[in-house]
């Protein structure tokens, strides 16, 4: 094997490091399964487009989004001018006020629909306490907004259900994680570290 890579060109071992770069890329994407906004690639559609994500169940599609202001912030008297920011698919990084806007996307029938919500605390996957609970109503404009007081860390779930146009039950999951560890970046950033990895190997097989 070393008889063989001495006698390509440098051209050559550029080529086949480079290659070898890009196939490691693609298939510890493929692995992670994150699209090129760093969320769950198998989302409809990308997960995340232009501060909205968008989540699916068979019955409804809909668009979420959030703007978030920490627990400790003072809100000035001019309720337009506090702080805010917008958070990726429900992850926000402390317990805060959470500012939600849920877009009825598909289908359009559904601003038609009664629909309930309800705000769950998960523990292994599972809801153990109800925090707060909207009644049946219908949304003709096809928008549903809410503020939900994150007082604590942790796992929860926002729980959009009603019956669909068939008459049939649903219930739509809106994952919402708050506070992170240090390790919820890392798979942003793994085509860094092959680019790196990538640049290492290259600099010793030119001194070989």
């Amino acid at each position: 094997m070393d008889g063989i890579w001495a006698n390509l060109s440098t051209g050559m071992r550029r080529f086949l490091i480079l290659a070898g770069s890009l196939a490691v890329i693609v298939a510890v994407g493929l692995q992670f399964h994150v699209s090129s906004q760093g969320d769950q690639s198998n989302t409809y559609p990308k997960g995340f487009r232009g501060g909205t994500c968008t989540i699916e169940s068979a019955s409804l599609v809909i668009g979420y989004s959030g703007y978030f202001i920490p627990g400790d912030y003072e809100i000035p008297e001019d309720a337009t001018g506090a702080m805010s920011v917008p958070v990726l698919c429900g992850k926000i990084p402390s317990p805060g006020i959470l500012d939600v806007t849920i877009d009825l996307l598909y289908p359009e029938s559904a601003r038609e629909w009664p629909l309930a919500m309800r705000l769950a605390k998960m523990e292994s996957g599972m809801p153990v306490k109800t925090l707060m609970t909207v009644p049946s109503k219908t949304y003709e404009t096809g928008i549903i907004t809410h503020v939900l007081n994150m007082v604590e860390a942790g796992e929860y779930r926002l729980y959009l259900s009603g019956k669909d146009g068939n008459q049939a039950d649903f219930t739509l999951e809106i994952p919402i994680i708050v506070g992170t560890v240090w390790y919820d970046g890392l798979p942003q950033l793994w085509p860094l570290f092959l680019l790196i990895a990538g640049a290492i190997l290259y600099r010793i097989f030119r001194k070989r």
